[in-house]
């Protein structure tokens, strides 16, 4: 099936459109972390959106999503409301988990089957394996989807949840957004082995590399990923090679040890600007249609941050009502 056949004109344009939507939200956080209206710690999402978008639009919306704390792009590219995601960044009662969790658990939305963004590198793997392994005992056609970076490769967890889905052949989708640091440390200096999918291979997980800045090449990984994983075969592995344009945090500008030739490098593979430059190959965008999409998608943004600037704090006195369990 060619990549026309699968993503047709319209479909292209709303893909553009959320990776917009995703790209323009993340720098409005950085600007509001900037100005000291963040509490704690966020990490941006900005040249990373194709991972997302593509993953997401070739899912089912009844698979499941585990995310991680760089998760504000897989929130917005699955469907939960810009303002409920941006509450929660901002500590407010309209956030996805009331303000109480912050920027790192910003995704969560059970409406929207992303049930856990997790802060801990590389948990959300075995977890995605037993939601997995729950839908193979139940005999539902879905399947969980887990993203995770590269810094997540080398725990315990991350081989333990391979192993494990593997053999009990799980449907379960590993998708690792290598982006070629774990926080300010290069992959070259902690990595041992051909590649990242090379090591799911090991395990006798197919895998792939996929071109972590082609939006539409992500999207076709996925769906030959969900095909294969749904027929019964077992879990896939997608290494997404990507770079974050920004530092691990809003603390970090990201530039003091990351070679500036590296950076223009990747900087001159936008995903935005690889995408923008295809609809303009194929006839399907104009200079006029991106400004008029930018103007409407950052309209609608200002007017989320006004209302979210505007409504109430989280309320602490509920954090008891909201756990499994508490003193009596």
């Amino acid at each position: 099936m060619t990549q026309s056949q699968q993503l047709t004109g319209e479909k292209l344009l709303r893909v553009f459109r959320k990776m917009v939507e995703l790209r323009f939200f993340e720098e409005r956080v950085e600007r509001l972390y900037r100005e000291g209206k963040i509490t704690g710690p966020t990490h941006l999402y900005i040249g990373q959106e194709a991972v997302a978008v593509g993953v997401v639009e070739a899912l089912d919306e009844n698979d499941l999503i585990i995310s991680t704390y760089r998760g504000h792009g897989h929130g917005l590219a699955r469907g939960v409301p810009m303002e409920a995601v941006l509450g929660e960044i901002l500590g407010r009662a309209v956030g996805t988990c009331k303000g109480l969790g912050g920027s790192m658990h910003a995704p969560i939305c059970v409406e929207k089957k992303i049930p856990l963004a997790t802060a801990i590198v590389g948990s959300g793997l075995p977890i995605a394996a037993g939601a997995a392994l729950g839908f193979k005992l139940r005999g539902e056609r879905n399947l969980a989807a887990v993203f995770f970076g590269d810094g997540a490769v080398n725990t315990g967890a991350f081989h333990e949840a391979l192993n494990l889905a593997s053999v009990w052949r799980l449907p379960v989708l590993f998708i690792c957004e290598n982006n070629l640091y774990a926080m300010t440390t290069s992959l070259t200096k902690t990595f041992a082995g051909e590649s990242i999918a090379a090591r799911a291979s090991c395990y006798g997980i197919r895998a792939l590399h996929v071109n972590g800045n082609d939006v539409v090449e992500v999207y076709e990984a996925t769906s030959l990923a969900s095909r294969y994983i749904k027929e019964g075969h077992g879990p896939f592995f997608l290494e997404c090679r990507t770079y974050r344009q920004k530092g691990h945090g809003g603390y970090d500008l990201g530039t003091w040890y990351r070679p500036k030739e590296e950076i223009e490098e990747w900087l001159a593979k936008d995903p935005v600007e690889v995408l923008y430059r295809r609809l303009l190959s194929e006839g399907l965008i104009s200079e006029q249609d991106r400004k008029r999409i930018e103007a409407e998608v950052l309209k609608t943004l200002e007017e989320v941050v006004d209302n979210v600037l505007a409504s109430p704090l989280a309320d602490f006195s509920i954090l008891l009502d909201l756990v499994y369990a508490s003193k009596v």
